[in-house]
């Protein structure tokens, strides 16, 4: 098998998590839920993992990265904590649906800025003349669909100029690109714990720059007699049983990518994407592609007069597994002209070798020029 859907969820994970998933399972309880050893190894991890990411992430305590089930409950979180009816959102035009469905539902005033893709000048000129007029920014860091890297650390200072909080979309970069949550000065940035951080799925984080809203109410292990959450962190946003073996897990993926280090695992991931450009540059293929500068290690491509659908069917019965489709993303393929079709998409991990991408790619032409 040639694993290359990583945007989705990555596969295979390092060895240490699977390790720290089963210990966990086999040693700890509930965090917060007694003095016993069992739980007090749980709350030890979890409070590992919360440094560890303050660490990665550089939030200044670790008492402001809050557990989630993954980025959709951490968005949910941050966009509920900020959002009313009528709120002038502005958004990129390469969010994720995690991101337009809840501003939707809470019938938010939403602006949509910078629909070109890879063109992080038109991006930012797009986002510094609405700013102004907004009261919430919302943004993704990278588009799952294409890779575009957008430029979140130069909107992050036209939001602090402005004095608009801004929420962070950190799905695809997590891991990957330095994310520096202090200097961004964001309210908050969710990200999941599946994706690049490598741990397992059921996890994800959401990074708080202030205290936000319960998204749900019940036990939080501490200040049980008020009957609503506490007022601080991480227990105000963590009600209900902790996902401690997920959690283990993911301090153990954090790990990994912090030895490792996330700009080795960018600078391979970005050799991957130069091969696979190279490959597959044909007169029946359409590559959205740019320079690595602004890309990170997913490729989005259509055959001309094929279906995307059934070219990753056929790869698929020949071992290699990528996604096709609109990736829960329709705002972004509105943005790149994709919607009528959707693509085909490549996603990598350190895990993915240049032998892989090359067998992928020979299948690839295989199929379109076979079946042509």
């Amino acid at each position: 098998m040639i694993y290359l859907d990583n945007a989705a969820t990555t596969l295979p994970k390092p060895v240490s998590v699977e390790r720290a998933v089963c210990r966990a399972m086999q040693s700890m309880a509930s965090p917060g839920r007694g003095a016993h050893p069992p739980a007090m190894r749980a709350a030890e991890t979890l409070f590992q993992c919360r440094c560890a990411a303050a660490e990665l992430f550089h939030v200044p305590e670790a008492e402001q990265v809050v557990f989630t089930m993954n980025a959709t409950h951490a968005l949910n979180i941050a966009i509920r904590s900020r959002v009313r009816r009528g709120t002038r959102v502005l958004i990129s035009g390469f969010e994720h649906n995690s991101v337009t469905r809840p501003l939707a539902d809470l019938g938010a005033n939403i602006t949509v800025a910078g629909r070109k893709l890879f063109d992080r000048e038109d991006t930012l000129k797009e986002f510094q003349r609405e700013i102004p007029r907004a009261e919430l920014v919302v943004c993704t860091h990278v588009s799952n669909v294409f890779g575009y890297i957008l430029p979140i650390e130069e909107i992050g200072e036209l939001c602090r100029k402005h004095k608009v909080p801004l929420i962070v979309d950190a799905s695809q970069s997590a891991g990957i690109l330095e994310l520096d949550f202090q200097r961004l000065g964001a309210a908050f940035a969710a990200m999941p714990g599946h994706k690049a951080l490598l741990g397992p799925q059921g996890t994800g984080i959401l990074l708080c720059g202030e205290a936000g809203l319960p998204l749900m109410q019940g036990g939080s292990g501490s200040d049980s007699i008020p009957q609503h959450m506490p007022e601080v962190l991480p227990d105000r946003l963590e009600a209900g049983t902790h996902n401690t073996t997920g959690i283990a897990g993911l301090l153990a993926g954090i790990n990994f990518v912090r030895e490792k280090g996330p700009e080795n695992i960018r600078e391979h991931e970005r050799r991957l994407l130069e091969l696979m450009l190279k490959e597959l540059k044909n007169e029946k293929t359409e590559l959205f592609a740019a320079d690595g500068s602004v890309q990170s290690g997913v490729l989005s491509l259509r055959v001309n007069g094929r279906s995307c659908e059934d070219i990753a069917e056929e790869l698929s019965k020949r071992g290699v597994c990528v996604r096709s489709g609109l990736h829960c993303a329709p705002t972004a393929h509105r943005s790149a002209g994709t919607l009528e079709t959707g693509t085909i998409r490549f996603s990598f991990s350190p895990f993915v070798t240049e032998e892989q991408v090359l067998s992928a790619c020979r299948i690839l032409r295989e199929i379109i020029f076979k079946e042509s």
